[in-house]
């Protein structure tokens, strides 16, 4: 752990009275299985070894001494999701089939090649995305038929009521070639091979009912793919206009929004830019935060009232510690890639533990965002009485700021 790491765990429990958390093993070569000690306790490994998993995982080889109990596994990496390839593009998934806790929510993890097609389908399930990388074209019609159709570039979000029908193409960009996006669905059992897809419906149809209902000769649909196409190349677009097809009007409420456009929340430390249904309001079910940490920085001690927290790491290093209750508690290590998850009211924090900024994603199923802030819950309850739970001077508690934070600087 450096220097900065450390001060900015101990940091956070300072004003607490707490005394400063126990630090890792200092690293030793993989062979010798230091990193497996604490404080004189635990042992070396005699047995088979992979050094390098180990080495991303430093707090679960070696936990804490403030670790305790049994806590479910909070993290997976879409390293280890499955990878669906396809032609000019690929589809990685982390639901609770990867992640057994993620109950409440599921992630994909999408790439399509410039001019590539994730074909016309919709789910069961609602769709926020965030574009990672590149540029993508996105279009939908709701049930009123009013039609929705937009470019997404890096940073932008959209999002899908339950049922809305959409489609998704790479766009030809100086970024990339074509677009990479994280997806997040409103329910944890979401499975992206279980898409309502145009090709797969029509395909299972019989050709006269195709005829009736489209007013066409049945010799129309000899071609149909066999099966599903799910990702392909399709068809250069033209100008944006030109797909903006009118129907009856466009949606009233956006299915986009450019989430790095919106002004930040600039604290001592980082950055935090949140984004709900107050802002992007057509996203009704799942609510957001971006949170950008400096070296050192901290997602401050807190918990969320509403609901699960999905997290995505987009890039640098980061470690969280999740309080479950009944003295339990568990730290895990994260980096670009990574899936978080928090359960329900669990309290917990996120450090920036690199020497590069640290950004990721925070999501709810829920309209609006909220948290609460334990370091403004205890300098708005009367001091002397906090003062008494943790043995600590009141003078300890006057110093506290009734501001919330959200990030505390290293």
């Amino acid at each position: 752990m450096t220097d900065m790491t450390r001060r900015g765990l101990i940091a956070a429990t300072t004003a607490m009275g707490a005394g400063a958390l126990m630090t890792p093993a200092a690293a030793a070569p993989a062979d010798q299985g230091a990193a497996t000690m604490r404080d004189g306790k635990g042992a070396d490994i005699l047995g088979p070894r992979n050094p390098e998993r180990e080495a991303e995982e430093p707090f679960t080889l070696a936990p804490p001494s403030t670790d305790h109990g049994t806590m479910p596994n909070l993290k997976w990496s879409f390293a280890d999701s499955h990878m669906r390839l396809e032609d000019g593009g690929w589809a990685r998934q982390t639901t609770v089939r990867e992640l057994p806790i993620s109950k409440a929510m599921a992630g994909v993890n999408m790439r399509l090649k410039a001019n590539v097609v994730r074909e016309m389908h919709w789910h069961k399930e609602a769709e926020w995305a965030y574009m990672l990388k590149g540029v993508a074209r996105v279009t939908s019609v709701d049930a009123q038929g009013r039609t929705f159709a937009e470019d997404i570039a890096e940073g932008d979000l959209w999002y899908f009521p339950s049922g809305i029908p959409h489609s998704i193409q790479g766009l030809e960009n100086a970024q990339a070639d074509g677009c990479e996006f994280l997806l997040v669905f409103d329910d944890g059992a979401f499975s992206e091979d279980s898409t309502f897809l145009i090709s797969d419906w029509l395909t299972h149809t019989p050709r006269d009912v195709l005829a009736k209902n489209f007013g066409l000769p049945e010799q129309t649909f000899a071609a149909l793919p066999k099966t599903e196409l799910y990702i392909f190349p399709g068809p250069k677009p033209g100008p944006l206009e030109g797909d903006r097809l009118g129907g009856a009007g466009p949606v009233p409420d956006s299915f986009a929004y450019r989430m790095l456009k919106q002004e930040p929340i600039r604290l001592k430390g980082g950055t935090v830019r949140i984004t709900d249904s107050t802002v992007f309001k057509a996203s009704k079910t799942i609510a957001a935060a971006l949170v950008e940490l400096e070296p050192g920085g901290l997602r401050e001690l807190h918990w969320h009232p509403a609901g699960d927290e999905w997290q995505y790491y987009i890039e640098g290093q980061g470690r969280m510690t999740v309080f479950g209750s009944e003295s339990k508690a568990r730290t895990f290590d994260y980096r670009g890639g990574d899936v978080g998850y928090v359960p329900f009211a669990m309290g917990h924090y996120i450090e920036n533990t690199g020497t590069t900024p640290l950004r990721f994603l925070e999501m709810f199923r829920s309209p609006t965002y909220s948290d609460v802030s334990l370091a403004q819950w205890m300098a708005l309850t009367p001091h002397a009485l906090v003062a008494a739970h943790l043995r600590v001077d009141t003078s300890v508690i006057d110093g506290l700021t009734t501001t919330k934070r959200l990030v505390v600087p290293g």
